[in-house]
C-alpha cells in the first residue's frame, strides 16, 4: 500500500482482503485455493466486495492484486466439483442443466461486478495469471504486469468453454486474432507477449513496483472529479456493453446445453489424479 495510514471500515472476507488508504480501496486475492484459486468463497464474495465499494463514496479508485507469488490460477476445479457434479452425474435432464446454467449465471455476476464497478479498477498482476484471473483482469479498467507475470487462457485444456468474460471483452482489448489464438491453444505467454498485444498496458521489474504503479494510478485517478470519472467508464463501457451481455448469455446457455461430456469428467478426474487427461471427443 502506502506509508498512509490504512482505514479499515470494510467487510472481512475469506477470500479477499479489502485495505484502503485515502481514496484508494486494494482489493487482494488470498485462496483460499492455493495460487488464489477461484472457488465458491471467491464466486460468492466477488460481487459483495465490489457492490460495497461501488456504493462507497470515500473509494475513487480500487487497486485489484494478488497476494502471494501468483495473481490467480484461475477455477478451483476440485473446491468446484460439487457443484459441477449434478450435471456430470445426470446429463440428460434439464433439472441439473437449468441448475448449472444458473450456476454460471452467478459466476459471471461477480467478473460483471467489477466491470460495472462506476470506480475504475486497476489490475496489478504478478506470477501466473490462468483462466479465470484473466476473465477477472479483462473486467478491469487498467492492467499491469510485474516482468514474471505469465498469462494463459487454459480452459480449452480442460475441455471448458471460457464463460466468465473473457470471449466478451478481450476482443475489445487484443483483437479477435490474438484472442483465437490464446484461446484455441491454451498456451501460456510471458508479460513481454501479453504487453504486445495490449493484455497489459505496462510491465514493471517486480511485484513490489507492479503494485506501486497500481496504486500510482490510482492515486492520479482519484485525484480528478469522481462525477466526471464515472461518466467517462459510463460513456466508454456504453458502446459495447450491449454486446458484452449477449455474448454472456450466449455462453452460459451453450455451456448448459453443451458443456457436460466426458472430456469434462475426464479433465476434473485428471486434475484430481494429477496426470494429463486424455480426450476423446465425446
Amino acid at each position: 500500500m502506502t506509508e498512509e495510514t490504512p482505514q479499515s471500515a470494510h467487510p472481512q472476507y475469506n477470500a479477499f482482503t479489502v485495505e484502503q488508504v485515502g481514496d484508494v480501496a486494494q482489493v487482494t486475492l488470498i485462496g483460499p485455493g492455493k495460487g488464489n484459486a477461484m472457488g465458491p468463497d471467491f464466486w460468492r464474495e466477488l460481487p459483495l466486495v465490489f457492490a460495497d465499494l461501488d456504493n462507497n463514496p470515500q473509494v475513487r479508485a480500487i487497486v485489484l492484486a494478488g497476494s502471494g507469488k501468483n495473481f490467480s490460477y484461475g477455477l478451483d476445479l476440485p473446491a468446484m466439483a460439487g457443484d459441477m457434479g449434478p450435471v456430470l452425474a445426470d446429463k440428460a435432464q434439464a433439472g441439473p442443466r437449468t441448475e448449472f446454467h444458473g450456476l454460471i449465471k452467478r459466476m459471471q455476476s461477480g467478473i460483471n461486478a467489477v466491470a460495472d464497478c462506476r470506480k475504475p479498477v486497476i489490475a496489478a498482476i504478478q506470477g501466473w495469471c490462468i483462466g479465470g484471473g484473466v476473465d477477472l483482469i479483462s473486467a478491469a479498467d487498467v492492467r499491469y504486469a510485474s516482468a514474471d507475470a505469465k498469462f494463459s487462457i487454459r480452459e480449452v485444456k480442460v475441455a471448458i468453454v471460457a464463460d466468465m468474460g473473457s470471449f466478451a471483452r478481450l476482443p475489445a482489448i487484443i483483437g479477435d486474432g490474438h484472442l483465437r489464438e490464446l484461446a484455441l491453444t491454451g498456451k501460456d505467454i510471458d508479460a513481454a507477449r501479453a504487453e504486445k498485444i495490449g493484455l497489459v498496458n505496462d510491465v514493471f521489474d517486480d511485484a513490489d513496483a507492479v503494485l506501486a504503479a497500481a496504486h500510482e494510478t490510482a492515486k492520479e485517478i482519484a485525484a480528478n472529479p469522481p462525477l466526471v470519472v464515472q461518466g467517462i467508464k459510463d460513456v466508454l463501457d456504453h458502446s459495447r456493453s450491449a454486446a458484452v451481455d449477449d455474448s454472456l448469455r450466449y455462453v452460459a446457455a451453450w455451456n448448459a446445453a453443451f458443456l457436460p461430456s466426458e472430456d469434462l469428467t475426464e479433465a476434473i478426474t485428471a486434475v484430481f489424479q494429477k496426470r494429463d487427461p486424455q480426450f476423446k471427443g465425446a
